[in-house]
């Protein structure tokens, strides 16, 4: 059975496939897109895990993707 990681991440909307692209390289497939609680949108993406390395390096890039958005700083 196929065990999952997700993320959700802002889109900025002058720079989507941008941003959409970077996660693609990544490994991860774009689930949905949904217009986020303050307006802006907001991408679910998922990937399969497939070992405990992976999902932290999931989890490693989802925080530096927070720090982007919400400081600007990478």
């Amino acid at each position: 059975m196929t065990t999952w990681e997700y993320l959700t991440t802002p889109l900025l909307i002058h720079n989507t496939a941008a941003i959409l692209n970077n996660w693609g390289k990544q490994g991860w497939e774009l689930v949905q897109v949904v217009q986020g609680p303050e307006g802006g949108l907001v991408a679910y993406l998922k990937r399969p895990v497939t070992s405990e390395a992976s999902a932290n390096v999931g989890l490693a890039a989802a925080e530096q993707a927070a720090r982007q958005f919400e400081g600007g700083q990478a």
